[in-house]
């Protein structure tokens, strides 16, 4: 089988914006996972309010897209912190499975509600004026819109990285997960500090939705088609590693990329192949730690 070129290039590169997708919202479940030991299925519903939240501002409202890109996050991870505070703090100390099964009914009301008024058929969202058309590089067309997509998870990606890991207020979130008694001790607010890092995970996710609202049909179902993939890029990255999630997105939306050119019957279960095979060899992932 022939490949040309352009054709290699273009697969790899919506490859890679797939891996932007992954790599954003595996962000969002690592940071809640690794700092607040909880599963949020819910991620999924929250990317689907983000990107129906952004369709609902310019419909109704007129608002743009580069307002809501801010916006959006900003609303739907307040959303995110009154469910911590009412639901899920009450749960912090129990099994895994009591927070999966609780975030679970949450995103089956957050679909069901959105599903009634607007239905499963798609709603059409434009990209922004500026970043429509594509640049001729001259071996292929870039599509403007996606680049901007790329760029806009890497930066958000590796300076959510750079705060929890390089910075004073991650390692109080570090050390409030493992010894929240002694963190009280010098004065920070334990639990403010998790309501507010649940918060910020839940704007990732929104985050994302605002960035694919134009190149994914929005839909009150949305969510449904990227959360499996993307529970199984935490499971290969480590559960609660931050770096990983970023790299493992990055790196499985390519791979993905380049089975769809070379074998697409395989493209998509290659990820969950990946994912058997490193649970067996490595059962912490490929960036976790071994306990």
């Amino acid at each position: 089988m022939t490949i040309s070129m352009p054709a290699l290039l273009s697969q790899l590169l919506l490859g890679l914006v797939n891996g932007s997708f992954y790599a954003i919202l595996s962000l969002g479940l690592a940071v809640i996972f690794g700092l607040l030991n909880v599963i949020n299925f819910a991620h999924g519903a929250f990317f689907m309010m983000g990107a129906i939240a952004t369709w609902m501002a310019a419909t109704y409202f007129g608002i743009n897209y580069w307002v809501m890109l801010i916006a959006a996050p900003i609303l739907i991870g307040l959303f995110g912190m009154v469910v911590e505070r009412s639901l899920l703090r009450w749960i912090y100390k129990l099994d895994h499975l009591y927070g999966l099964l609780l975030t679970l009914g949450i995103t089956l009301l957050l679909e069901g509600g959105f599903r009634s008024i607007y239905g499963v058929s798609g709603l059409a969202y434009s990209a922004p004026e500026q970043l429509r058309g594509a640049t001729n590089l001259g071996f292929m067309f870039l599509p403007n819109y996606r680049a901007w997509v790329v760029v806009a998870s890497l930066v958000v990606c590796f300076a959510t990285w750079w705060a929890i890991e390089k910075t004073r207020l991650g390692a109080y979130l570090r050390a409030g997960t493992e010894n929240p008694r002694l963190v009280e001790a010098f004065g920070v607010n334990v639990p403010l500090m998790v309501t507010l890092t649940y918060g910020f995970g839940v704007a990732l996710a929104a985050f994302a939705g605002v960035l694919a609202a134009p190149v994914i049909q929005v839909s009150p179902l949305m969510g449904q088609n990227l959360i499996i993939v993307v529970f199984a890029v935490v499971v290969i990255g480590g559960m609660g590693s931050i770096m990983g999630a970023i790299l493992t997105g990055l790196g499985l939306g390519l791979i993905e990329g380049l089975t769809k050119v070379f074998y697409p019957e395989a493209s998509s279960t290659v990820v969950f192949l990946i994912m058997v095979v490193v649970l067996l060899l490595r059962p912490a992932g490929l960036f976790g730690s071994e306990k």
